[in-house]
């Protein structure tokens, strides 16, 4: 594993430093040779500070407005050269030498366009944690729930390229779409029955923010790469979007 640059690493940020380190650390501790670059959307908090700090380690950084999340992703990625790719949202985390499961996965299946494994979410409010419902690949799964949890993958770079890396028109379900964009070129994406990350739940996220665009733009990938949209979507609705977005709020007060 001492090949150099065997990993590009993107963290996006804006205004997460009460969570990036956390991040950073979590990535240099894999024991593998990463680069990493941290695409900051100009944070007004003391994110500027943090990345200065791991400045020796980065392979790059920058804190200006930008485009979004995917397009600072895609940014980031392009700027790298490593054979393998992936990004890790700043208030997640890699778990200690996890990442090299699913790097073991690729390198020893050349027809495996991308791995992904297990992931716990951390709730800070409640101080809970639970295992994200991640499952064995399969198109009939997929097109009914995202089976896949962003922080536990990992893509060759030549396939992230191939399918043009991440739509920059989506805000919310950009990762379900290169999943099913992923899939309908490469074939089935490999599953790794390992716990790899942790993604963190908080009210700052854009999930829990903006419940109906995601909702919105998940059906439309689905319609969009497999022709019709299961009616679990509709049932499941109701409670995903009105009562959590509820829920979220009431928590506030």
């Amino acid at each position: 594993m001492d090949v150099e640059n065997l990993i590009t690493i993107v963290i996006p940020s804006y205004n997460q430093g009460q969570y990036l380190e956390q991040a950073l650390e979590s990535v240099f501790t894999q024991n593998l040779s990463v680069e990493v670059f941290v695409m900051d959307g100009g944070s007004t908090d003391n994110s500027v500070e943090i990345i200065k700090k791991w400045a020796a380690k980065l392979a790059g950084w920058r804190s200006h407005k930008d485009s979004g999340q995917s397009a600072a992703i895609n940014e980031g990625i392009s700027l790298g050269s490593a054979p393998y790719v992936c990004w890790l949202n700043s208030d997640d985390y890699l778990l200690p030498d996890k990442l090299v499961k699913l790097l073991d996965i690729l390198e020893g299946n050349p027809q495996v366009p991308m791995a992904y494994g297990r992931v716990d979410n951390v709730i800070d409010l409640m101080g809970k944690s639970h295992a994200v419902r991640v499952e064995p690949f399969s198109q009939a799964r997929l097109a009914k729930r995202c089976i896949i949890s962003q922080p536990a993958t990992l893509i060759r770079r030549k396939v992230w390229e191939d399918v043009g890396g991440l739509n920059q028109q989506l805000d919310m379900a950009m990762d379900y779409d290169l999943w099913w964009r992923i899939f309908k070129q490469y074939g089935e994406l490999r599953f790794v029955d390992k716990l790899i990350a942790v993604n963190r739940i908080h009210d700052a996220t854009k999930t829990q923010l903006q419940r109906v665009k995601h909702y919105r733009e998940a059906m439309g990938v689905v319609k969009k790469y497999n022709g019709s949209i299961p009616i679990k979507w509709w049932l499941y609705q109701p409670y995903s979007v009105w009562f959590k977005s509820a829920l979220s709020w009431l928590r506030s007060y």
